[in-house]
């Protein structure tokens, strides 16, 4: 019989490699997508803001021609992408109904995307104001620049700041208190219980070669400084000057005067409190407690350059000698009534005119 041989055992099954797909690239362009995706919708939102910011520039000028201002420009720009809106004017002028007007031959204006409610304004070519009376000022400096905060509330806030200023009248101009100043700061500010508060500051003025600050400086530096609170804020309001003082006045408007000063050389008129109106004539109401140092000097030389009569600054000057005590300052109240200006108890001419 034929031997039977044993057979080989099976071999091992081994798996079949996987097939290895290509891999897909979706995942590498997914970011750049999604980037192009935003800077559309970035785009976009720039432009619409853009476009309303012209239309509400529009209809807000607009809107103050209709109540008697003036407002021009020659030319009008919006850039600033992708994250400002940089607006600029030129030859911008506005001018309302009494006859106050304010140009700036190149003004700037700025906001962030986020915030344009917030806008800077700068004026770096200088800007001219002009009074109704006095006619055209120049006003030239190494800054001059404003801010307007939070226009999406009934009153904003409002500052300027101006540094190494120069004022030059215009040919046929009456001349301007200063010639110069370091620096001026106005600011406006809005609180609560519809209360305002007003600030002035001027550094380092020069006065004018005549007048009044200039005989009370005799060529040394003259700085101001005004700080004040306003009630009745919201009642401000009126096509024009005037028209909004009547209404605030008539609303019960007040001036409460917390700190408040005049240096001019060795003279200073300072004053730390006091309330004021606004009487039916246009001219200040109320009472302000006031301190003289050198006050014969400064009544002198109101009397020299015609504020007040010669006969009245001699009478205030008694009063001020009175008052001074040991030292060289003088106490005393100024009465605005009845348009009339006293010191103590000497008449010594016309209440300051409001409007």
């Amino acid at each position: 019989m034929a031997r039977r041989e044993k057979s080989a055992p099976p071999a091992p099954r081994v798996p079949d490699p996987a097939h290895h797909r290509k891999p897909r690239r979706w995942g590498l362009y997914v970011p750049f997508i999604i980037a192009g995706v935003v800077v559309v919708a970035w785009t976009g939102l720039w432009i619409h803001a853009r476009g309303e910011a012209g239309r509400r520039m529009d209809a807000a000028a607009d809107q103050m021609r209709a109540a008697g201002f003036q407002v021009t420009w020659a030319e009008r720009r919006i850039t600033g992408y992708p994250f400002r809106l940089n607006v600029t004017l030129t030859d911008a002028q506005i001018r309302e109904p009494s006859g106050w007007s304010l140009a700036a031959p190149k003004l700037e204006g700025q906001a962030y995307m986020h915030g344009l409610a917030n806008w800077v304004l700068a004026a770096q070519e200088g800007l001219t104001f002009t009074r109704p009376i006095g006619g055209p000022v120049a006003v030239k400096g190494d800054v001059i620049h404003a801010s307007l905060f939070h226009l999406d509330k009934p009153l904003p806030n409002l500052s300027f700041e101006g540094t190494k200023l120069t004022f030059t009248p215009a040919t046929g101009a009456q001349p301007f208190a200063l010639t110069a100043a370091d620096k001026v700061e106005f600011h406006f500010r809005p609180g609560p219980d519809d209360q305002a508060a007003v600030m002035l500051k001027v550094d380092a003025g020069q006065a004018r070669l005549s007048g009044l600050f200039a005989r009370m400086a005799e060529g040394k530096p003259v700085a101001i400084v005004w700080d004040s609170l306003l009630s009745k804020i919201s009642a401000f309001r009126g096509s024009n000057w005037p028209e909004a003082v009547r209404a605030w006045t008539a609303a019960g408007g007040r001036m409460t005067l917390r700190n408040a000063g005049i240096t001019a050389g060795e003279a200073v008129v300072g004053a730390q409190s006091g309330t004021l109106s606004v009487g039916y004539d246009g001219r200040l109401n109320g009472t302000i407690d006031v301190s003289l140092r050198q006050a014969p000097k400064t009544l002198g030389a109101m009397a020299e350059t015609g504020v007040i009569q010669p006969d009245a600054a001699l009478a205030a000057s008694a009063v001020a000698a009175a008052r001074q005590g040991d030292g060289d300052v003088a106490r005393a109240n100024i009465t605005f009534q009845a348009g009339r200006t006293t010191l103590g108890p000497v008449a010594v001419g016309p209440a300051p005119k409001v409007y």
